[in-house]
């Protein structure tokens, strides 16, 4: 059954994914950016930080359901432009949520491993939020505002994501190109994460959508990896030299915003409901260098 879907944030790293996916499935699909028009769907410019311009969009398009992935991601940039940070994490969010609310949309928001501190690893979606820095903070500031809106809405918190994009360079492709320059980086051994591979990710949201699966869910890879484990297993299925690869600490590095040692997310909840599963970085990785050669 095709669905009215509207995607914010439809150019990005995710969103492109999400959209693409969206429209192979036969959906019909309303893709929001502000400046780089998205490649599928059918192209919406708008301004988050117009809220006019957001109910008006809302209101023409009439979609069956939302998926919310616009955001300011640059958690330095959220540590010193608050403001930004709060109009277009948590202002813009009200107001998409609330519209959708009163129109019966369903909204898929898109949150982050981020609103938690760290202190303890692989955590459940019903451990206690602690954010360390803006980024999180605003994050979990929208996840508030759903709280508090009675309508069908889910919050899926994702990790570190990982794919192919013009213009976003993840960390995998950064490790790949630094070793193939044969160029030494500083890469942290204190510093860990639920690494997602994007296509897996966006079927996972995608399924959250179709099916109108409510409440919070962690859906991110299926593995608890340090920066400097997963540097080292892309260096060895690549055969590249890990003698480039300088450990290095959180202490030492000279962040604007604090960032939690461990961010890991325990993704059971999903294995369990999902028919799309959380991927291992094993196979998420495999997939994701296929994709880079089938590229050149």
């Amino acid at each position: 059954m095709s669905v009215k879907f509207l995607v914010t944030g439809s150019a990005g790293l995710i969103g492109s994914q999400v959209v693409k996916d969206l429209v192979k499935l036969k959906h019909e699909v309303y893709s929001c950016y502000h400046n780089q028009k998205p490649t599928y769907g059918i192209p919406i410019q708008l301004d988050l930080l117009d809220h006019d311009k957001i109910r008006q969009t809302l209101l023409e398009v009439k979609p069956d359901s939302i998926i919310h992935l616009a955001a300011a991601t640059n958690v330095d940039h959220c540590e010193t432009e608050k403001e930004f940070a709060t109009r277009l994490n948590v202002i813009s969010t009200k107001i998409i949520a609330k519209q959708a609310a009163k129109q019966l949309a369903f909204f898929v928001y898109v949150s982050t491993d981020y609103v938690f501190d760290g202190e303890h690893k692989l955590k459940k979606e019903n451990y206690v939020p602690n954010p360390l820095g803006f980024y999180g903070k605003s994050k979990l500031n929208g996840e508030i505002i759903l709280n508090n809106l009675a309508s069908s809405w889910c919050i899926a918190r994702t990790s570190t994501p990982f794919g192919i994009h013009p213009k976003k360079k993840s960390f995998p492709l950064w490790i790949k190109e630094s070793l193939e320059s044969k160029k030494e980086i500083s890469v942290l051994v204190d510093q860990f994460t639920s690494p997602t591979y994007v296509p897996n990710l966006s079927k996972m949201l995608i399924e959250i959508a179709t099916r109108q699966i409510t409440g919070i869910i962690h859906l991110s890879g299926a593995t608890r990896i340090s920066r400097y484990h997963l540097a080292e297993l892309i260096s060895d299925k690549l055969n590249l030299d890990k003698k480039l690869l300088i450990p290095t600490k959180i202490d030492h590095m000279n962040w604007k915003a604090p960032r939690p040692k461990d961010s890991s997310l325990d993704v059971s909840l999903a294995i369990e409901i999902l028919n799309e599963k959380p991927q291992t970085i094993q196979h998420g990785l495999d997939c994701f260098l296929n994709e880079l050669n089938n590229i050149k």
